[in-house]
């Protein structure tokens, strides 16, 4: 036997045995320190969502299963929910659970394999607010047929709001906008676009207590330019939706091209497929009754000319007619014995005067 372990039998410092907790803990340390950024594939299996907003579910394979959980300040910047029988991949840490001595994975990352997140979380998020009623046809309001007053939501340096901006002035002569800006793009911007739509709703409703009609605002224009799907999430978040349902002022949504479909399409009062058509809309009315005036006021002018010809026609023929040869004799006649009556008239006065 070598002496280091000879002298080991009767070392007390060795033999003395570790709690569970110190075992647990060396564990812990060991696990996190190899495992402290990890990706992991499986099957998603008893998915709990606590009311503390944390997440707590199982990965899973053929062959074995893995405890993992998701602090809520993580999952928020998740953009779908899971659900049982998902195929993912999850990025995190592996740590221990020591009160049951099981080793987990603490999620900070989750993406769907065989489906892009956006995707599953556009359909997740469709669905249930269609099952909330929504996108019911009959919540959906007509536009006013004669708008004032237009507020728009979209960004400050974008192209929408010049497409917007030179539709209005180019096709209407009656109608103001008030612009309300926003990001419409990136972390945080849906929050700003629901601020923006609730903004022009309560300058809407000053307006109406104190009965300033000519700062109503008719009709909402909320969008943006074209962009990946990434760049217009912000129009596919929950937040968007509910502060359109929840507008007084009817909403049109021009988000992207005509291609492109997001949540505020659905939840919106109309949809059009670009900021350019959404400002035609707007201007539609009136541009229409303009160009039926003109057309009108030009067919006017063509009747009252050819009223007129056909009069003079009419003049002509009765002055070169037998009935306006007789009218003319007898108007002839007449200023004839009118003049010599005249005259006769005139020597009877000389004379009575001559006398006097």
């Amino acid at each position: 036997m070598s002496e280091p372990l000879f002298h080991a039998l009767f070392d007390q410092a060795e033999r003395r045995p570790l709690t569970v907790s110190e075992l647990t803990e060396a564990v812990r340390r060991a696990l996190e320190a190899r495992f402290s950024s990890v990706w992991v594939e499986g099957e998603i299996s008893n998915f709990n969502a606590h009311s503390s907003g944390h997440w707590y579910f199982t990965i899973r394979d053929e062959g074995a299963q893995l405890r993992a959980k998701c602090f809520r300040s993580a999952n928020t910047r998740i953009r779908f929910r899971p659900t049982d029988g998902l195929h993912v991949r999850a990025r995190g840490r592996v740590s221990v659970y020591a009160p049951r001595g099981e080793y987990e994975l603490i999620v900070e990352a989750l993406d769907p394999v065989g489906a892009g997140a956006l995707r599953v979380a556009f359909e997740q998020l469709r669905d249930r607010l269609r099952a909330e009623g929504l996108f019911a046809q009959e919540l959906k309001r007509p536009l006013p047929v004669f708008p004032r007053r237009v507020g728009v939501v979209t960004s400050p340096t974008g192209a929408a709001i010049r497409d917007i901006l030179n539709v209005i002035s180019r096709r209407t002569r009656t109608v103001h906008v008030l612009f309300s800006p926003a990001r419409v793009q990136g972390e945080g911007a849906g929050r700003d676009i629901a601020r923006a739509i609730k903004l022009l709703n309560e300058h809407h409703d000053r307006a109406l207590r104190e009965s300033r009609k000519d700062d109503l605002v008719n009709v909402l224009i909320v969008g943006r330019g074209g962009g990946s799907s990434e760049d217009l999430w912000a129009f596919n978040e929950e937040e968007v939706a509910r502060a359109i349902r929840a507008s007084v002022i009817p909403v049109i949504s021009a988000v992207g091209h005509e291609t492109d479909f997001t949540i505020a399409d659905f939840v919106a009062d109309l949809r059009a497929p670009t900021p350019s058509a959404a400002a035609e809309l707007v201007a539609a009315q009136e541009d229409q009754i303009c160009s039926a005036l003109e057309q009108l006021g030009q067919s006017l002018s063509r009747l009252m000319r050819f009223k007129i010809m056909e009069a003079r026609t009419r003049v002509q023929e009765h002055a070169l007619s037998q009935v306006s040869e007789e009218v003319r004799g007898r108007l002839n006649a007449a200023r004839t014995r009118t003049n010599s009556a005249t005259h006769q008239l005139q020597i009877l006065m000389n004379q009575a005067t001559s006398k006097i």
